[in-house]
């Protein structure tokens, strides 16, 4: 059974940074699609950052590109979310999410998704 864990969220200024973690139990990384999916009061889940497991290539949200990086430990089975320059409007709730699949790119529709964390809030405030 896949068990996705997130942790690393907190209250930040803006400007400010954060590293989210997501690790868990039950699947191999190497084997999964890994996605970061953020969701804001009132709005749907939109993906933020994703890896792709057969050659680690990345993808981000426009919003969030160049402030952003995800990266993956295959030896940790962790993957990280690094947000630099925050901004008020980063706020939400951030969800690490997985498909498995070896071959082909992760996406940033929070449909590709069979997996889910619990989600950690990160708020941007002054």
């Amino acid at each position: 059974q896949v068990q996705l864990v997130e942790s690393g969220g907190g209250l930040v200024q803006p400007g400010g940074s954060l590293r989210l973690s997501c690790g868990g139990s039950g699947f191999s990384l190497p084997d999964y699609q890994i996605g970061w999916l953020r969701q804001a009061p009132g709005k749907e889940r939109d993906g933020v950052a994703c890896t792709s497991s057969s050659d680690g290539s990345t993808y981000y949200a426009t919003s969030v590109k160049g402030r952003f990086t995800i990266s993956r430990d295959n030896a940790k089975n962790t993957v990280y979310l690094q947000m630099n320059s925050l901004k008020p409007e980063d706020t939400g709730v951030y969800y690490c999410a997985a498909f498995q699949r070896r071959t082909g790119n992760c996406a940033l529709n929070r449909w590709a998704y069979d997996y889910w964390g619990q989600g950690t809030q990160v708020t941007v405030s002054s």
